[in-house]
């Protein structure tokens, strides 16, 4: 099933990475690739790709046009190309997104809605 996967990332081709030993809080707003191997908090808006690490820890609401995890997310994600999460990876939200893609291990608890428009919360 990881063949589904995106090809695995090269750290060299990201040209801004959070280590791991950064702990940000507040709204995170990018147009290139950026890859998350620490903690942040808040809310996280990209043109473009989001990478989450296998020890990232991320509790936000996250808006990308492409996002692939392998760390924890707590909170909303919605991408308008493909989330992807690999085995390591732990999401706690709802998930909007045209193409979902769960690598057999990950763990996920949230709604899924995959025609673009986020679910109606106070909808019977």
């Amino acid at each position: 099933m990881s063949d589904v996967l995106r090809k695995k990332i090269d750290e060299d081709e990201i040209e801004t990475i959070l280590a791991e030993d950064i702990d940000f809080t507040g709204e995170l707003k990018f147009k290139e690739p950026l890859m998350i191997k620490g903690r942040f908090s808040g809310q996280i808006k990209a043109a473009s790709a989001l990478y989450i690490g296998e020890n990232a820890e991320i509790e936000a609401t996250i808006e990308a046009d492409m996002i692939s995890s392998k760390g924890r997310i707590q909170g909303n994600i919605s991408a308008k190309k493909r989330i992807e999460l690999s085995s390591t990876a732990r999401v706690t939200g709802d998930i909007t997104c045209p193409e979902l893609v769960i690598e057999s291990g990950a763990v996920y608890d949230g709604y899924c809605t995959m025609n673009g428009e986020p679910r109606n919360k106070n909808a019977n």
